[in-house]
């Protein structure tokens, strides 16, 4: 019986620029027009009143599912790896909420507080 060819994996070379700087991004915000989305990727810190776009990424709806694609593929094999990526559920603080809530406070006794931890008995 013949065999069936195997067709030659496509392999594609990147080239990164010498003065490309990496950046940190924690959040995405998403837009679309019939045509394209865009990625605004951003960093908030704690204490800004305001996220900061550090890239802005421009994909036709096609790479945009391929990219969908690509990264469920990536984080099954990740999860494999490494053990289930867990999410906050029902009754539990968000995900903003865990990494954004303002830094604990010292009270005069020595314990911490959270400073959006108010009591209000009017003592």
């Amino acid at each position: 019986m013949p065999q069936t060819p195997q067709r030659p994996r496509f392999r594609m070379e990147f080239r990164l620029p010498a003065d490309l700087e990496p950046v940190f991004s924690n959040l995405v915000r998403i837009a679309h027009t019939p045509s394209e989305f865009i990625l605004d990727f951003a960093r908030l810190l704690p204490g800004d009143p305001a996220a900061r776009v550090v890239a802005r990424v421009i994909v036709s709806p096609v790479a945009l599912k391929l990219l969908h694609r690509a990264l469920t593929e990536n984080l099954t094999r990740y999860e494999a790896t490494f053990g289930e990526i867990t999410l906050p559920g029902a009754g539990q603080p968000s995900l903003a909420e865990l990494l954004f809530r303002p830094p604990p406070t010292d009270d005069t006794d020595g314990t911490q507080t959270n400073a959006d931890d108010t009591d209000d008995q009017g003592e």
